[in-house]
């Protein structure tokens, strides 16, 4: 049975963010794509695990490939275009009347 998913993550893919807990701690990256319904995130190279292949008929010599893992949604911050610096990030409606995120560290629509 499928979950109806209806939430609204604070980031989105394209964006940069910054590890804040966890084995990579500090570093920094773009987001490849957002799990909705895991509240996960794969980060580039963050979260770097070893995958081991099996031979097969389109691989026949089979090995180790390092891949991105994903990371709770929880354990990154949104890195501020504008300043460099992570920051918390709030919905509010923009001039238009639409609902925009924006940066609580300087007020600035992201």
């Amino acid at each position: 049975m499928a979950k109806v998913m209806n939430k609204k993550l604070k980031i989105k893919s394209g964006d940069t963010v910054k590890v804040i807990s966890g084995n990579d701690k500090g570093k920094t990256g773009q987001v490849i794509s957002v799990l909705i319904a895991d509240d996960k995130v794969l980060v580039e190279d963050v979260n770097v695990v070893t995958k081991h292949v099996k031979p097969s008929a389109q691989n026949p010599e089979g090995g180790r490939n390092q891949q991105e893992a994903p990371i709770h949604i929880s354990n990154v911050m949104l890195v501020n275009p504008a300043t460099g610096e992570p920051t918390k990030v709030g919905r509010k409606k923009n001039d238009s009347g639409k609902n925009q995120r924006y940066s609580k560290a300087t007020g600035e629509f992201i």
